[in-house]
């Protein structure tokens, strides 16, 4: 029997209608059951104390409960409390619904879905005492609105050494990941108008999701090897008021934009008056080089039109659900002002915790040990499909997936590593209209290595059959 206190009863009875109260709380006991808000086991309020929530006799409330106690739905002894049967499910079965919730999906042996880092090693000695530290601290500091000023003077270093891009910390907003962060830009730009909102395509799906529940319209832009082709964006009337774009790693296909097409589009954005969002989407992790200057670093930090988009998605884990904007300073007011309506969606526990792990220089430490960690795990992909009959494996300079354009029809190819237990992406979810090309999207990060080797073979296999011809070619 449980012990638990008496709970509140969402209970209302008709005082004016001609069924007896006792009998209507008795059928309205019975539909708490059967809806599972009093569960098997639950102590039910004394005859006193409801009969006071509900100002009714207490006789009222006897009769139902000794109604119920006579049909098995209750349960009571001397000197014990009314609970709810423990065996109430064996004595009055639940009726079987006319329809059955679908099975979930089984997991997969190999989830090879992209988007995911290798979060084993994150809970380390520097992760364990900046959580310590930050529970420490006092709970009732006030929380500025765009975030604590530890945190952002922390990162506003760590972009200085690691991304070349020089903001004074007031220019920092904590955020709650990529998408919070692109919909607080989206509300600080809109002004209550409906915006225009240009993004690569293909592109990422779920920040390409976000502008149209701002009721944005939304303009794709053709990418190539090399990232967005700037020398086709449109000017004037036809400009977008705002473009996101991945100049690092354009995702999903892996292209870094070349100087002189970021050149050019800060150009376009300034003569246009674009605001660009840069999403720094894992441009950290290169693997072929070092890691290239954000866009956000070639533009005026006061009266700029780049904001830089990032999250500790990849580099620690999504599981965190925070991120950052680095913006110019003439936008600063505009955010600040839509985040003091919305509210800071990050818990100052966490951010104090982030703060003091940037401030240790962890992060810089933590992402060069999975840098190094992930370039293995590039090698092992390149080797697994270099060879593979009918494919074309993208370049994979950076980044935690692959791209394989294929021959073979792509549902039927994700079908087939699905039924031997290999999860990935078809291609072409990435665009959204036209266009598209035939392959899969994988992650090599969340899994173990023996388990990657043994799902490469797989994909390798199932790629190859029934291919035929040359593999498939880049247009």
């Amino acid at each position: 029997m449980r012990t638990s206190p008496e709970i509140t009863l969402p209970i209302r009875l008709d005082r004016t209608g001609a069924v007896p109260l006792p009998v209507q709380l008795a059928d309205r006991l019975r539909e708490l059951m059967a809806g599972d808000l009093l569960a098997p086991g639950d102590t039910l309020p004394s005859t006193r104390s409801l009969a006071a929530h509900l100002a009714v006799s207490r006789g009222t409330v006897v009769a139902a409960y000794d109604q119920l106690l006579a049909e098995g739905y209750l349960s009571a002894s001397t000197g014990r409390s009314t609970v709810v049967n423990p065996q109430l499910r064996r004595v009055h079965p639940r009726r079987p619904h006319p329809r059955r919730p679908p099975a979930p999906e089984p997991a997969p042996a190999y989830d090879l879905r992209p988007g995911r880092p290798s979060a084993d090693e994150v809970a380390g000695s520097a992760w364990r005492a900046a959580w310590r530290r930050a529970s420490s601290a006092p709970l009732d500091a006030p929380m500025p609105v765009l975030g604590l000023p530890a945190l952002r003077s922390a990162w506003s270093d760590h972009l200085r050494r690691m991304r070349a891009v020089a903001r004074d910390p007031a220019q920092i907003a904590v955020t709650g990941g990529g998408r919070e962060g692109f919909a607080l830009v989206l509300l600080a730009r809109s002004a209550g108008r409906p915006l225009r909102v240009a993004v690569e395509e293909p592109g990422y799906p779920s920040l390409r999701r976000v502008p149209a529940r701002f009721g944005a319209s939304v303009l794709p832009l053709p990418v190539d090897e090399h990232g967005l082709r700037v020398a086709d964006l449109p000017a004037g009337r036809a400009a977008p008021d705002l473009l996101l774009v991945t100049p690092s790693h354009q995702y999903p296909l892996g292209g870094s934009l070349p100087i002189d097409r970021r050149q050019a589009l800060l150009e376009w954005s300034r003569k246009n008056q674009v605001l660009i969002v840069e999403d720094d989407y894992d441009s950290e992790l290169r693997y072929t080089s070092q890691p290239l200057p954000a866009l956000a670093a070639l533009d005026d930090p006061d009266d700029g039109t780049v904001v830089l988009l990032g999250t500790l998605s990849k580099t620690l884990t999504p599981a965190l659900g925070m991120g950052f904007l680095a913006l110019p300073a003439s936008l600063v007011p505009a955010v600040a002002a839509a985040r003091r309506d919305l509210g800071q969606p990050v818990g100052a526990v966490a951010q104090q915790a982030i703060a003091a792990y940037l401030e240790a220089g962890a992060l810089r430490l933590h992402t060069q040990r999975m840098r190094n960690r992930y370039r293995r795990r590039r090698t092992q992909v390149v080797a697994a499909l270099s060879s593979a009959h009918g494919a074309r494996v993208y370049p994979m300079d950076g980044g935690l997936h692959a791209v394989v354009q294929t021959r073979r029809p792509e549902e039927e190819l994700v079908n087939a590593l699905a039924a031997r237990g290999v999860r990935v992406s078809p291609l072409s979810a990435y665009w959204s209209g036209t266009g598209t090309r035939q392959g899969i999207v994988f992650g090599f990060a969340a899994v173990s290595e023996p388990d990657l080797r043994t799902a490469l073979a797989i994909i390798a296999d199932e790629v190859g059959r029934d291919a035929g011809g040359a593999p498939p070619s880049a247009h």
